[in-house]
């Protein structure tokens, strides 16, 4: 077959396949081309998920009649002055999306330049229909109507009206995100589901457009290294998600899904989400055009870096300082479905009363302790059961509760939990996963001055393990030898274990040893050094913390508060669950009926 030249028409829907996917590709284009036009507001409007009805209204600069019609042929475009593309600062510059959205649907495009007249052009799948004056007012109104409908091969592919809408409210939500200045209404079918209003600040816009608790859940992102600027909030590691689709990056104001760039988020929130947990971020990243290709993909959704490297250490290091600064912060308002579990029923007849405090004033803390006893002990004719909770007798003045943010120890529930109480509410810890944190900061912390301390073991100690195993841990001496841990082969299925982290203190070699072998094997070729340290770390910190059930006294309970207040990452766990938790006095009031 010989070759020939395509007719216009087919070059159309071809071109419309790479720029066109879907309602929401058609709705990026349109609203993208209103903000390069310097609109303030934009409107946008949509019938049966974009499928039926796309509309976009703005009060930017406008087109006359002549830009009109060199607006819907192919390559033609007002956002390059000259020839170097690749110093383009617009969002859209290919000139394709109109002649494209064009060639597979019917389009009406009204315009109008301020202190002009207005004009009109209607096309359907390539052919005009009607081109002449219209009043309008100054700005620029496109329709787009029956998308696919003469192309049934590409409309069949389509998913149903809901998941495309989904698709537009995802794509307009990352537009207004990135242009917080401009002020976005979005319709469905008649109703509105977004509103936001222009001149806001980045982190209300994105608290806004994502999740309102995020405000008071988030750190602020400023990171500037040479010429490039790292901006925008990210969520505490306690406030996650189960998919990543919450997570919203940005090159020079424009959307993108990059996976170098989820690869440092991934990287940075390391050792403080469990696995099948997201975090939820806004990131922003400026730099010179030169330093980034944004004509890589037809939609432009893609970018290449010049310096991928840089962007990746900058991302992680950005983070991770700004969720140092957080230090012991973590989500705290409890949900609704707790609450809701406690119960307010009466369960047992009325005590008798107390008698006033002046009685207990005088007498000795020891006859204190045993008249409050008698006083609470049960009625005659009532089983109570015994008390879960503990608590030391405190002879001396409790300290005052305003001076620490993570309160004062009041007792232990369930050999578990920690009972503290702050100046804003109660706080409950769980000792073993605050322990966790702490011990994992601290060996973190050790090995950034060398290497941890190890306490070599009287009689070492022989872990079975199979050979492969074996090898791994044998292949990792020398690193794990950095946190303390002496290990050396012993025969083909055996290690041992000559010394231990101290900062694990009387950990159970064999388990710690074990789970170590299991980490190499699950993660050792797909983590960099940092990465396996990291999980080789925790791992670790799993083992020497404060287990479940260890009773602790008073002293200990207020030590381990202390330490998490200034300990960075403490509100959560290893594993990204949270140490604990706060009632607010609003809260404890409503169970009780009195708010």
């Amino acid at each position: 077959m010989s070759i020939r030249r395509l007719p216009p028409h087919l070059v159309n829907r071809i071109a419309a396949g790479e720029v066109v996917e879907r309602p929401a590709s058609a709705l990026k284009e349109l609203v993208e081309n209103s903000i390069d036009a310097g609109a303030t507001r934009i409107a946008v409007s949509l019938g049966q998920g974009g499928v039926g009805r796309i509309e976009v209204a703005d009060d930017g600069c406008g087109m006359s009649a002549d830009d009109m019609a060199l607006a819907l042929e192919r390559h033609c475009t007002s956002k390059l002055p000259d020839e170097a593309i690749e110093s383009v600062m617009t969002l859209g510059f290919r000139g394709e999306a109109l002649p494209s959205i064009a060639s597979v649907a019917r389009v009406t495009i009204e315009s109008r330049p301020a202190g002009r007249d207005g004009w009109s052009r209607v096309v359907d799948n390539g052919e005009v229909l009607r081109d002449g004056p219209a009043a309008v007012p100054p700005g620029t109104r496109i329709v787009v109507e029956d998308l696919f409908a003469r192309v049934p091969a590409r409309r069949k592919f389509l998913r149903s009206p809901r998941s495309e809408y989904a698709a537009c409210l995802d794509m307009v939500r990352r537009l207004a995100m990135a242009r917080p200045d401009i002020a976005f209404t979005l319709e469905h079918d008649g109703r509105r589901v977004l509103t936001v209003p222009g001149g806001e600040e980045r982190p209300g816009r994105v608290a806004g457009l994502t999740d309102r608790a995020l405000a008071e859940n988030s750190v602020a992102i400023d990171w500037v290294r040479d010429t490039v600027s790292l901006g925008g909030v990210a969520g505490l590691p306690t406030f996650n998600r189960g998919i990543a689709d919450h997570q919203y990056l940005f090159v020079n104001g424009r959307p993108v899904r990059d996976r170098l760039l989820m690869g440092a988020i991934r990287g940075a929130y390391a050792e403080m989400l469990p696995r099948d947990r997201h975090a939820v971020v806004a990131l922003f990243l400026d730099m010179p055009p030169s330093e980034v290709d944004v004509n890589v993909h037809p939609a432009k959704t893609e970018v290449r870096f010049r310096d991928p490297a840089l962007i990746r250490g900058m991302i992680v290091s950005g983070l991770r300082r700004a969720l140092d600064e957080a230090g012991h912060r973590s989500v705290q308002r409890p949900p609704d479905s707790a609450l809701a579990m406690w119960q307010t029923e009466n369960i047992a007849p009325p005590l008798a009363a107390v008698p006033p405090v002046d009685d207990w004033t005088h007498t000795a803390p020891e006859t204190r302790v045993m008249e409050r006893q008698s006083l609470f002990a049960p009625r005659a004719g009532f089983a109570a059961p015994p008390p879960l909770a503990r608590a030391e007798v405190a002879f001396a003045s409790p300290p005052e509760v305003r001076q620490y943010p993570m309160g004062v120890a009041r007792g232990q529930v369930a050999k578990t939990y920690i009972v503290a109480e702050a100046e804003d509410g109660l706080v409950l810890v769980d000792q073993h996963a605050a322990h966790e944190r702490l011990v994992l900061e601290r060996m973190r912390a050790a090995l950034t001055g060398g290497r941890v301390a190890s306490q070599a073991m009287l009689i070492p100690e022989v872990v079975e393990l199979d050979e492969p195993a074996c090898d791994r841990l044998e292949a990792r001496a020398e690193e794990l030898a950095e946190f303390g841990l002496d290990l050396e082969r012993f025969g083909p299925t055996a290690m041992l274990v000559r010394a231990t982290p101290a900062l694990l203190g009387q950990s159970d070699p064999k388990g710690l040893v074990a789970d170590l072998a299991d980490e190499l094997a699950a993660f050792d070729q797909a983590l960099s050094l940092r990465e396996r340290l990291d999980h080789v770390a925790a791992t670790m910190a799993c083992h020497g913390s404060v287990r479940a059930g260890r009773i602790l006294s008073v002293a200990e309970m207020n030590a381990l508060l202390r330490e998490m207040e200034v300990t960075p990452h403490s509100g959560q766990c290893n594993h990204g669950r949270p140490t604990w938790v706060k009632l607010q006095h609003g809260d404890i009031e409503k169970l009780f009926g009195r708010k």
